[in-house]
């Protein structure tokens, strides 16, 4: 995977997201167009002698022209962020091709290698169990753990011995008091992804956001 097809922003998916707001927008100018030929047709057929209501139009005028206000402020909040995206994503271009940790309840398997960490309140035995995100168990191991911080390396293979294919994999690492600890899981970054309002990194086929990095290291060569 290059660093350009990683780091390509979407053209199609930028056009798409400002989809609803063009909609919203052309929906309001139908609906005002609509309301003025009513409000002139009323007008032009009102009792003379009874006329009606102005401030109740004025209102109505000053209530479309506040909701096509807020439609402009989204529009430039959403270019906004896309261009705040953009910029992260050129920046984050560094971290491709280094190790980092991030805090995350998947692991990611690389070329047969996966590693996680955790802080076990005592020493004492754990139960760490690998699952497909279909929920099928992969790997259910007992270690023990000493009191603090605790690495745990996984070579790929499950309960039956056989290598499974690289990916991302759910972990859970469970106390004998039968409390889950959070882990945090080490790979390489191989590219930079856009989601939501935010920017993930890309450790093989995990995705995490760039703010659960916690550790960055550069591979020695």
């Amino acid at each position: 995977m290059s660093v350009s097809s990683t780091t390509a922003i979407n053209a199609s998916a930028a056009s798409a997201s400002g989809a609803p707001t063009n909609s919203a927008l052309g929906s309001l100018s139908g609906n005002l167009t609509n309301f003025l030929s009513l409000l002139m047709t009323q007008l032009k057929n009102q009792d003379p002698t009874s006329p009606m209501d102005t401030n109740q139009f004025t209102s109505q005028l000053v209530q479309y022209s506040s909701v096509e206000q807020q439609i402009n402020t989204n529009t430039n909040l959403t270019n906004l962020i896309t261009a705040t995206q953009s910029n992260t994503i050129l920046q984050s271009t560094a971290l491709v091709g280094k190790q980092v940790t991030a805090t995350n309840d998947h692991l990611t398997l690389q070329d047969s290698k996966s590693q996680i960490h955790f802080n076990a309140p005592s020493a004492g035995p754990l139960t760490i169990t690998v699952t497909a995100d279909s929920g099928e168990k992969i790997l259910q191991t007992n270690v023990t753990a000493t009191a603090g911080n605790n690495d745990w390396s996984w070579d790929g293979k499950n309960t039956d011995g056989r290598t499974i294919v690289d990916g991302s994999y759910k972990v859970s690492v469970v106390d004998q008091t039968g409390t889950a600890l959070p882990t945090t899981v080490t790979g390489t970054v191989t590219g930079m992804q856009r989601s939501g309002t935010g920017v993930n990194a890309v450790l093989g086929t995990l995705q995490t956001e760039v703010g659960t990095i916690q550790t960055v290291v550069t591979p020695a060569s």
